[in-house]
């Protein structure tokens, strides 16, 4: 007996390519970053801002920090590692922070 061969696996359907998800439109406005050297700077405590006086003054403006608080950290973080803001107090998100004379100066 003659072995037959069996039939090739029929190929598999060909899928149609995903598309990607349209990107979301930048949102107009300051960045977080900005917001937060506002306050700052429009602020007169010798010994700097702290963090729920940051929120506060950001609620004030009409920013949601409820639901960006994650960003609000970030972005305090991200301004003291630039150098853009000093932290006179606390580690990390949390303490004071006043604007770094010499990074203004610089410029």
């Amino acid at each position: 007996m003659a072995e037959v061969a069996p039939a090739p696996a029929a190929a598999a359907p060909a899928k149609a390519p995903k598309k990607k998800a349209a990107a979301k439109p930048k949102k107009a406005g300051p960045s977080v970053g900005e917001l937060i050297v506002k306050a700052v700077s429009a602020s007169k405590e010798r010994s700097g801002v702290s963090l729920a006086a940051l929120k506060k003054s950001l609620a004030a403006g009409g920013y949601d920090v409820e639901k960006n608080n994650s960003r609000v950290k970030i972005a305090v973080k991200s301004l003291v590692t630039k150098g853009t803001l000093v932290q006179t107090k606390g580690t990390g998100a949390s303490g004071s922070f006043k604007l770094n004379k010499k990074a203004v100066e610089a410029k």
